[in-house]
């Protein structure tokens, strides 16, 4: 069901503020979702996510106790891959956030993906790797490397990657070894096994071979160590962490930002210049420093006079240590010149470039200062904070009812403001600001009274139940001292609905509303000083009309060749019904030609059914959306449902042709699962198909397809694509 009741948070790109050693927490990616995480490349790959086929995603890494040290926004693609960071063809580091640095991804680190507010899935960097070059003894290959205590090391494989070994008996690109015993490999070749003693694998490969041994060894950097998180029942490898020893990090393309030990830190912001006498004053707020990258150590300030004599221009500034510095002096500047001042902040890797640039200013215009708290009478003591509108504005205020400054002369009793001002009793608070230039603000005056007389705290909402008309709402605050509670209900505009409703209970039940309109509520409490502060609104809460429609809520993974049952329960009865299947990503019906359209039986039920149809092209996995229609004579009303299909997922990993011989291996993750061969395109008629049989570990399922003499195409095909009939297809790859 579609129809939200609770409050939605919209976010647009940007960075998510993590403090400092908090992160956000997300699970592991589902199949066919992935984060596949190359941390020696400090590249990542996004698998899956076609349900937001068009949608911005953010991809953070974020490491622990430090922050966020690395994002990008990415455009999910429809396929396999939604979209690469760090890797040709992909996006940069920063792309669309920022944070303008490649970072240098460790063990460790998390690695997640959003599409609004919160992370909906990571990958935490497996701390595995590959230590040292493989070393080769007769037919003996051994490699070995690390393995941190927070790998499960039943989730490891390690590999050795060499396109050469395709034409060996090893028949494929890569060797593998899994934990335990030597094992014969699923296509011969070798026997392959992994141990692990503490912190140290060692990956062993048995050849039948020396010369294929040879060729595995000196793979230059085609080691590599994989980790997984979970392995689902399909065993799906979620949360994979592939370690590539040897492989450089830092920006992998043109145009990328440097790695941190590369990049100038971040300029302070909010700069300001003013003429003063005898120089420029100037404020800043401080740089903050790319989590991950150096400390920033200080500024320099550098007044450039615009005059040139002999190709020469004079120079005069300033450095300054430590990085919460605000601001500085410039003095020794003649009185005839215009500057230009550069101000830079410093690290150990360099300086700000380009550097912040402004110009002096002449100021004759008063600062003004506010006050956070409005003059009132509170029951508890509280907080003010003052904030004048010009930066660098030093504050004074007095607490004993004088003026801070007299004649624009500070009084004795004024005191520097230098953060919030606590107010415990009944007090008058004054206040008055100078600028850098040094002209004064008028005045401000606070009157605050004190009573000593707490109210409560504001209770916390739980979830709302819509009725027809009506909604029923909870709420929860742990104070003894409570006595009761009001509510107060407003409309879409914000409009005050009738006056606060009181209760003792901690549930109400507000009726008389407008069905299908939009309300928002607030709850507080009361003791025996009064009521408190209201809570934060909940809603907006979509009021049942006389007419529900409730197609239930969407599914997801729904098996093909399988029977699905759609339900209206919940919906107004009496009534009629009709389903009605859309085009995918409209509110049109689908059209009878439509390769995703099924066939509805009791489509005028609450529970129609239908069967999820195995795939074949020009098919997609994209959702099914079903409309529920309901009508009574108090009117009609409709609910959508989305059925999403299970994807199985096949690979190529050869295609060789030769005459009267044509040949195709791969992989598939559903056994018994059909596959089809296309030649040039899936819209090209099938020249042979086969079927996913189980595989020997760790794989789920092999593809061996096999044309011979007649069967086998009379020329080499030059490209060739596979489909499933459960909604994988691989392709294009290019016969040899």
């Amino acid at each position: 069901m579609r129809i939200a009741v609770s409050a939605i948070v919209a976010a647009g790109v940007g960075i998510a503020v993590i403090p400092s050693g908090a992160m956000a927490a997300a699970g592991v990616p589902t199949f066919p979702d992935n984060l596949v995480v190359f941390p020696n490349r400090d590249f990542v790959t996004v698998e899956g996510y076609q349900d937001h086929i068009g949608e911005t995603a953010i991809i953070e890494v974020t490491r622990p106790g430090v922050g966020i040290v690395g994002s990008a926004a990415g455009v999910v693609a429809e396929g396999d891959v939604a979209f690469e960071v760090n890797h040709p063809g992909g996006y940069c580091w920063g792309a669309g956030t920022g944070v303008n640095v490649t970072p240098d991804i460790l063990p460790g680190d998390v690695v997640s993906i959003r599409f609004g507010a919160e992370p909906v899935a990571q990958t935490v960097v497996g701390d595995a790797m590959v230590t040292a070059d493989a070393v080769q003894q007769g037919t003996t290959v051994t490699v070995t490397g690390h393995i941190g205590a927070t790998v499960d090391q039943a989730n490891i494989e390690q590999r050795i990657v060499e396109p050469a070994l395709t034409t060996t008996a090893v028949a494929r690109r890569d060797v593998r070894a899994l934990p335990g015993p030597l094992v014969p490999a699923p296509r011969g070749g070798y026997q392959s096994g992994l141990s692990i003693t503490g912190d140290t694998f060692t990956a062993t490969y048995e050849f039948a071979d020396p010369a294929v041994a040879q060729i595995a060894a000196n793979a230059g950097l085609g080691e590599r160590l994989l980790s997984w998180e979970q392995t689902d029942p399909d065993g799906n490898r979620q949360g994979l962490t592939i370690a590539e020893f040897g492989e450089p990090g830092g920006p992998g393309m043109g145009g990328c930002p440097n790695g941190p030990l590369q990049s100038g830190p971040p300029g302070p912001t909010g700069v300001t210049a003013v003429k003063v006498a005898g120089g420029v004053r100037l404020n800043w707020t401080p740089a903050v420093a790319i989590p991950g990258t150096p400390a920033i150590t200080g500024y320099r300030v550098t007044a450039v006079a615009h005059t040139v004599t002999g190709g020469e221009q004079v120079e005069i500034g300033r450095r300054i240590t430590g990085q919460a510095a605000r601001g500085t002096t410039i003095t020794g500047l003649s009185a005839t010149e215009d500057y230009d001042i550069e101000v830079v902040s410093m690290s150990s890797v360099g300086l700000t470039f380009p550097p912040v640039v402004v110009q002096a200013q002449t100021d004759v215009t008063p600062p003004t200062v506010a006050a956070s708290l409005a003059d009132g009478s509170y029951p508890t003591a509280r907080q003010v904070t003052l904030s004048a509108n010009e930066p660098g504005s030093e504050i004074y205020y007095t607490t004993d009812g004088t003026d801070p400054v007299l004649a624009d002369v500070l009084s004795a009793s004024a005191i520097l403001y230098t953060g919030p001002i606590t107010i415990a009793a009944t007090t008058t608070l004054k206040f008055a600001a100078f600028d850098l230039a040094g002209n004064v603000s008028l005045v401000g005056e606070r009157n605050y009274t004190i009573t000593n007389t707490p109210t409560p705290d504001a209770p916390t909402f739980g979830t709302p139940v819509v009725g027809a008309g009506q909604v029923t709402l909870n709420w929860t605050l742990n104070d003894p001292s409570v006595t009761g509670y009001g509510v107060q209900v407003f409309d879409a505009a914000g409009t005050p609905v009738g006056n606060l409703r009181e209760t003792t209970a901690t549930s109400m039940t507000i009726t008389g509303l407008t069905g299908d309109a939009n309300y928002s509520f607030t709850v507080q409490a009361r003791n025996v000083n009064g009521y408190g502060e209201a809570s934060p609104r909940l809603g907006p809460v979509t009021i049942q009309g006389a007419v529900v429609a409730n197609a239930g809520a969407d599914r997801a993974a729904v098996a093909r060749n399988t029977t699905v049952t759609l339900s209206g329960a919940g919906s107004t009865t009496p009534a009629t019904y009709a389903w009605t299947q859309l085009a995918t990503g409209t509110t049109n019906p689908i059209a009878a030609n439509d390769p995703d359209r099924v066939t509805l039986s009791g489509a005028s039920t609450l529970s129609p059914s239908f069967t999820m149809p195995f795939y074949r092209y020009p098919m997609t996995n994209k959702g099914l959306t079903f409309r529920l229609t309901v009508t009574s004579p108090a009117g009609s009303k409709s609910d959508d449902v989305l059925v999403t299909p299970a994807v199985d997922r096949v690979t190529i990993g050869t295609a060789k042709w030769k005459a009267n011989d044509f040949r195709i291996t791969g992989t598939g993750s559903f056994v018994g699962a059909t596959v089809l061969v296309h030649v040039g395109s899936l819209a090209s008629p099938a020249i042979a198909s086969g079927t996913v049989v189980a595989a020997a570990p760790p794989g789920i399922g092999d593809i061996d397809i096999r044309l011979r003499n007649g069967a086998a195409p009379a020329t080499r095909p030059t490209v060739i694509f596979i489909e499933s009939n459960r909604g994988g297809v691989a392709g294009p790859f290019t016969v040899s």
